[in-house]
């Protein structure tokens, strides 16, 4: 909204030429994203609290754990709020990729609330199932694929990490391609958040990470020199990228351990759907595997866990997937936890930002 409005008077008042940097609207957009959820985050806690949409604890969890029965959940909205509104305000609605991310946030974001609402505010059981809720996220992530397909400036080639000049196209199979990337990073990521402050942590260091990405991406010296496929309108996402940061630090504040409130579906599955179609927009998605290592490590301990179960009849690997409640249940305090998975995340996005240099 900024861009469009105060950007065109440039030529009058040129302090407002600020607004055609990239850079400038990011920070902007990361600080305006920041302050919407730390402002808004105690009127919203209060009005979660009052109507009752609290956390449930499974009694099969650690017991550590039912002490957080009745946390306010549903908090995803807060953050997605806050990136929407820092979008608005800062970011370039006439690139077809920006509208492309918000209709991932808002289709991804649907079905985590409403997951949320049928459990929380009408009080079932349980939301969608699991074979619904699948269904649904595939069929919103091949729409976002097909859009992202038919961009002019997209290409169907793969960016194969550490090898400038392995690029196999996958033509039309990208689509279903990009809709595993998309819909395996929302579960992954939905996975995650089980412990205060867990996924959001990771969530901020990708989004930085991928920031980078989009931004060189975008940039045709930088792309040229570092020999990455340059995408005239992924530059923009870095807007985007830095909102997600801003409104996950903003939350962060309250989702610190002890934490106030949880983000829920509402805000884990949308987020992984918005950083696995960033992750396709940049031709990055085969690198989200490190850069959201993490959250892989702990899809895949539940896969691994579910799949011995039933071929060794009963049997365990871990104590209790997903990994995070392993450790728990080892002895280690909640808060060792979060804080050596955080290192490890840090650890592999730096490892992520290196590739642009080791090709």
């Amino acid at each position: 909204m900024l861009y469009h409005f105060l950007y065109p008077l440039h030529g009058d008042i040129t302090v407002f030429n600020l607004f055609r940097y990239i850079t400038f609207r990011t920070i902007y957009g990361s600080l305006t994203a920041f302050l919407i959820c730390f402002i808004l985050g105690p009127f919203v806690i209060r009005s979660l609290s009052k109507m009752q949409i609290g956390q449930i604890i499974q009694h099969d969890g650690p017991q550590t754990h039912m002490g957080k029965q009745g946390t306010p959940t549903m908090g995803g909205i807060l953050i997605l709020f806050s990136i929407f509104m820092s979008t608005l305000l800062w970011g370039n609605f006439s690139n077809h990729y920006v509208n492309i991310l918000m209709l991932s946030l808002l289709l991804f974001g649907s079905i985590g609330f409403i997951d949320d609402y049928l459990m929380q505010i009408k009080k079932r059981n349980m939301g969608f199932t699991a074979r619904g809720k699948f269904t649904i996220q595939i069929l919103f992530g091949l729409l976002i694929s097909y859009l992202i397909y038919h961009c002019p400036d997209f290409s169907s080639k793969l960016t194969i990490p550490f090898f400038k000049n392995v690029t196999p196209d996958l033509g039309i199979w990208y689509i279903p391609f990009a809709t595993l990337v998309i819909v395996g990073t929302s579960n992954a990521v939905n996975l995650t958040d089980g412990l205060d402050g867990l996924a959001i942590g990771p969530i901020i260091i990708a989004s930085v990470t991928y920031m980078f990405f989009a931004y060189v991406a975008g940039h045709s010296s930088f792309s040229e020199y570092l020999q990455l496929r340059h995408i005239a309108s992924s530059g923009e996402i870095s807007v985007i990228c830095g909102a997600i940061a801003g409104a996950g630090l903003g939350f962060l504040w309250f989702n610190a351990h002890p934490a106030q409130i949880f983000m829920g579906d509402s805000g884990s599955i949308p987020l992984g759907g918005i950083l696995g179609t960033i992750a396709v927009v940049t031709k990055q998605e085969i690198l989200l595997v490190m850069v959201g290592g993490l959250f892989v490590i702990e899809a895949l301990s539940v896969i691994i866990q579910v799949t011995y179960f039933k071929i060794s009849k009963g049997k365990r690997v871990f104590r209790m997937a997903p990994l995070h409640h392993h450790f728990e249940l080892k002895g280690w305090h909640e808060s060792k936890v979060i804080i050596r998975f955080w290192i490890i995340a840090i650890t592999l996005a730096l490892i992520s930002l290196s590739t642009l240099k080791i090709r």
